[in-house]
């Protein structure tokens, strides 16, 4: 059965103009937040239950909270929107900003003045032309409204790096520097965090300290705050008209990969899987079977026995996976899995910068025995040192990338046993490695991909060779 498609976010077609968005109801957010007051508009979106749509789930009341607290005159915050998408398998951040980035900066204009910010940045990469023609427009038609009176709306392009995503990665890119994780505190990074499954896209939760010192600052998804903007013109009662206790509202889905089609679509949270990939994806294609998915890279296999899983928080982690940004790569029975792990494990090893040792080494090592079981002739030696490297990549990470890695690489082995194993004894033939990268568009049905990420080197130079130097030895380490 197909999901229910709704759009409380993600209108069907683009919003031409302010005036458009205004005459549909557009702005009622906003002005909601400035008679409430800043306590009475965090104490909204925190009995609304929204949660990060960038991957963590982490409780935005909670972030808005926690920054307001340490908000001062003398210190005013900073809202940075986290517009650098960049998941393999998702494109709905980019779809919202093409058709509503209005949406988008009122929630960004409330988050100001909830938290006490004279600043609103967007960050987006410098690649994303079309995003950034909208977002150039809307602000200075929110100017010319008055909406951003006394609050300072701008737009920082940064580099292609999946990296660029990670919260405190971000900030660095804002601050002027290369998207190079800062250390995060302990709590991120616990068992028992938030919205944490086994493995989460490689975003923080929380951001006190700013971009280039203590001033706090604000992070949130482009998604979370368009649903900030509905919060508060409608009420949190009825953002949990929909969804579940512990997953409210909806959730913006992409849908790609061995699919009939590719899609992205708004669906109420508490759907199973299994309805949004026929009602966004058209299900399996002609002749075929699914046989699995997951969630971007940054979370582990779902088996297609467990499709009927709800798209929430809670329930995702209790199959032993995450929701991350809802951007879904599915496979099918023509899909060879241990390719598909070489793939990711291409991508998240040279994508890791190199802060930490495990993470860019091990990582390597892994996505080069990996690609060697499934193109060339292979041993129990290789099997024995991917067995090896798993363990260790994640030793020490300052982020959620090498970690991400491991539970990936873990899942395969658990929900496809056999995968390596039929490689390296020749029961199946060797096979092309497919391109793990992110979508750069959808075209009618079908997904465009970077190529660039092809020819893209551990050093992140795109050519033919690799200087042998990491990214943060090229570039510098970050200031934290």
């Amino acid at each position: 059965m197909a999901a229910p498609l709704v759009e409380r976010v993600l209108p069907a077609t683009p919003v031409a103009s302010l005036e458009a968005y205004r005459a549909a109801g557009g702005g009622r957010g906003l002005e909601a937040a400035l008679r409430l007051g800043p306590e009475a508009t965090i104490d909204e979106v925190v009995a609304a239950g929204v949660r990060g749509r960038g991957g963590s789930g982490f409780p935005t009341g909670l972030k808005w909270r926690t920054v307001s607290e340490f908000a001062s005159a003398e210190e005013p915050a900073t809202v940075v929107v986290n517009g650098a998408e960049g998941e393999p398998g998702t494109f709905k951040d980019r779809t919202l900003l093409r058709r509503t980035p209005y949406a988008v900066l009122e929630g960004a204009l409330v988050a100001a003045h909830a938290v006490g910010a004279r600043r609103v940045v967007v960050a987006v990469k410098e690649s994303f032309r079309p995003e950034r023609e909208r977002l150039d427009a809307a602000i200075a038609e929110i100017a010319d409204a008055g909406w951003s009176d006394g609050i300072d709306v701008s737009v920082v392009l940064g580099p292609s790096a999946y990296l660029f995503g990670e919260e405190t990665g971000l900030l660095e890119v804002v601050a002027g520097r290369g998207p190079f994780p800062r250390v995060a505190p302990p709590f991120r990074r616990g068992t028992e965090d938030a919205g944490s499954g086994r493995a989460r896209s490689a975003g923080a939760d929380l951001a006190v300290e700013g971009a280039d010192g203590p001033a706090p600052t604000l992070v949130n998804n482009v998604e979370t705050l368009a649903h900030v903007a509905g919060i508060l013109a409608e009420g949190a009662a009825w953002f949990r008209e929909l969804g579940t206790e512990e997953s409210p509202g909806t959730i913006i889905c992409t849908i790609s990969g061995s699919t009939a089609r590719a899609g992205v679509a708004e669906v109420p949270m508490g759907t199973p899987l299994d309805s949004v990939i026929d009602a966004v994806g058209g299900g399996a294609r002609d002749g075929r079977r699914l046989v699995a998915a997951t969630s971007g890279v940054a979370n582990p296999f779902i088996p297609a026995q467990l499709f009927d899983t709800l798209l929430t928080y809670e329930h995702m982690q209790a199959i032993g996976s995450g929701l991350g940004a809802a951007g879904f790569l599915v496979f099918d029975d023509a899909d060879d899995m241990a390719a598909v792990a070489a793939g990711i494990s291409r991508f998240l090893a040279v994508e890791s910068c190199g802060q930490c040792t495990p993470c860019k080494a091990d990582g390597l090592a892994l996505a080069d025995r990996l690609d060697k079981i499934c193109t060339q002739d292979s041993g129990p030696e290789d099997l024995a040192v991917v067995e090896d490297k798993v363990q260790t990549v994640a030793t020490g990470a300052r982020c959620y990338l090498a970690t991400q890695h491991e539970a990936v690489l873990k899942s395969l082995a658990e929900v496809f046993p056999k995968a390596l194993e039929v490689h390296v004894d020749d029961t199946v033939a060797i096979t092309e490695v497919p391109l793990i990268a992110p979508i750069v568009d959808i075209v009618g049905e079908e997904v465009v991909l970077d190529d660039t990420q092809a020819t893209k080197q551990p050093d992140w130079s795109h050519g033919s060779t690799d200087s042998g130097k990491t990214p943060v030895e090229i570039h510098g380490p970050p200031s934290a």
